[in-house]
């Protein structure tokens, strides 16, 4: 797919889908007939800008998503709204990880950033997570020098 008209017949259908809803519950909740849903998804007409709004809204999806995305090419199916899969990074033998370029260009990381590594492991929700060091203490007020005790 390489067109708008796909991506957002091809995006409706997944996302409908995947919340389970009929087309007579989206043509309600967006106050449109069930008949344009039907032609959105088909391809067949575009909704307007409004109705693109209110069907991002609804899907929790962005609207540039909803309208670009093209899970074809990306390989995976249209993410939730602020949610990304930049792809893998490799442990290197000193633990030293290499983010992708996107998740670098994303947000905005420079050579010399800090970034706060938390992780969980709990098995059954086991995982690690990278915070930028300003952004963690704009948000909890703590630096993150005081909490590790490297004062």
């Amino acid at each position: 797919m390489n067109n708008s008209r796909d991506n957002i017949a091809s995006n409706l259908r997944f996302l409908r889908s995947q919340k389970r809803l009929t087309q007579e519950e989206v043509a309600e909740r967006i106050g449109v007939t069930r008949q344009a849903v039907a032609k959105w998804e088909r391809g067949e007409s575009l909704p307007d800008l409004l109705n693109c709004e209110a069907l991002a809204e609804l899907f929790d999806v962005s609207l540039d998503n909803l309208v670009r995305y093209d899970s074809e090419q990306e390989g995976l199916p249209i993410p939730p709204k602020d949610k990304h899969l930049f792809g893998v990074a490799t442990l290197g033998e000193r633990g030293q990880i290499v983010l992708p370029k996107k998740a670098r260009d994303t947000f905005n990381l420079k050579p010399g950033d800090t970034l706060l590594v938390m992780g969980d492991t709990n098995p059954a929700s086991s995982g690690i997570a990278l915070i930028r060091t300003d952004t963690f203490l704009q948000r909890t007020g703590v630096a993150v020098d005081k909490l590790f005790g490297q004062e």
